[in-house]
């Protein structure tokens, strides 16, 4: 069912671009999940998210609310929210049958990080290899173009 989608940021940072596909899967009625590697950088995302132009309800995982949250911040991979999206930063790994699972699967990554993106090369040769339709956008001049496809199985 479900499909990954890769965000190639190069015009603009991870802090600008997460909240505008937060709003859009919250308007789709999902409850997401942000999974990051390291925690500082989901601690610096929950500022950012609490300081943006508009509310968008999020936690921290480890609350008392976690499963009540439609945007949870977490590094680990079982998520108390129950989320229809995954939302990957920071080179967190999401596996084939996760993916499987969701409605849609986001990985984000800095296009002037090179080791950020061999990292989503190797995610892209890994899940399409295992049959999960992806798609590749690259930012073009302040819009999203769709680079890639792949139908997966």
């Amino acid at each position: 069912m479900g499909a990954v989608f890769f965000y190639h940021l190069t015009e603009r940072p991870l802090e600008r671009t997460l909240p505008v596909l937060l709003s859009k899967a919250l308007e789709a009625g999902w409850r997401v999940a942000v999974r990051g590697r390291d925690r500082q950088l989901l601690e610096r995302l929950d500022q950012q998210l609490w300081a943006g132009d508009g509310f968008l309800p999020h936690g921290m995982a480890g609350g008392e609310h976690d499963a009540m949250q439609p945007v949870l911040l977490t590094t680990e991979a079982a998520c108390a929210n129950r989320p229809s999206c995954v939302m990957s930063v920071g080179g967190a790994d999401l596996s084939p049958e996760e993916v499987e699972s969701l409605e849609r699967a986001c990985i984000l990554f800095d296009g002037a990080d090179g080791a950020a993106v061999e990292h989503a090369r190797n995610q892209w040769r890994t899940l399409t290899g295992q049959g999960v339709s992806a798609q590749y956008w690259a930012e073009e001049d302040g819009r999203w173009v769709k680079k890639a496809e792949s139908g997966g199985a």
